[in-house]
C-alpha cells in the first residue's frame, strides 16, 4: 500500500462520518447547541469541510470549492467569504445555520471529491514539498495532509458526540 492510498482511505472515512453525523437530522438537530457556548452539528461539518477545502485547495494549488462552486451562496452566511471557523466565538459559531443535512453532505462530497483527485496524482517524494513556511519547522505536504485528516476526525467526532447528546435528551 501507498501512502497516497492512506491517505485516500482516511479522507474517505471521514466522508462516511460527515454523512452519519448528519443524515435524518432536521434543521433544529443540526443547528441546536448544547450550551450557549458549544458548537452545532451544523458547524462542526461545516468548519471540519471549509478547513479541508481552504488547505488541499492551497497546498495543491486549486481553486477553494466553497467559491468556485458557489457553496458560498448557497450556505448564505453572514461571514466573510473565505472564513473557515478557525477561532469563532459563540457568537459567530451561531451565525452557522443550514436549512438542510443535503447542504452539508454536498458540499462536502464536493471537497472530498476535489481532495480525492488531487490525492491521487500525489507521488511518495510530493509528500516532502514544502507548503507552507510561515512554521519551524516549515510544513510538509504530507504533514498538512495528515494534520487536516486528524483534524477532521476530531470534529467528526464531535459532531457524532453533539448528536447523541440531542438524542438522549429528547430534543
Amino acid at each position: 500500500m501507498h501512502a497516497k492510498d492512506i491517505l485516500i482511505d482516511g479522507y474517505d472515512r471521514i466522508r462516511e462520518e460527515v454523512h452519519a453525523a448528519v443524515e435524518g437530522l432536521d434543521p433544529d438537530d443540526l443547528n441546536a447547541r448544547p450550551t450557549a457556548e458549544t458548537n452545532s452539528v451544523a458547524w462542526l461539518v461545516w468548519h471540519l469541510t471549509r478547513v479541508q477545502d481552504d488547505h488541499v485547495a492551497d497546498a495543491f494549488g486549486l481553486d477553494q470549492v466553497w467559491l468556485s462552486q458557489d457553496w458560498e451562496k448557497r450556505f448564505g452566511l453572514d461571514l466573510p467569504r473565505r472564513d473557515t471557523g478557525y477561532g469563532h466565538s459563540a457568537a459567530k459559531v451561531a451565525r452557522v445555520r443550514v436549512d438542510s443535512a443535503g447542504l452539508l453532505t454536498g458540499y462536502h462530497d464536493a471537497v472530498h471529491a476535489q481532495t480525492l483527485q488531487a490525492l491521487r496524482g500525489v507521488r511518495a517524494a510530493d509528500l516532502e514539498r514544502v507548503v507552507d513556511e510561515r512554521w519551524d519547522p516549515p510544513v510538509t505536504l504530507g504533514v498538512r495532509l495528515v494534520s487536516v485528516l486528524s483534524d477532521d476526525l476530531q470534529h467528526v467526532g464531535q459532531a457524532a458526540y453533539v448528536r447523541g447528546l440531542l438524542a438522549s435528551s429528547g430534543a
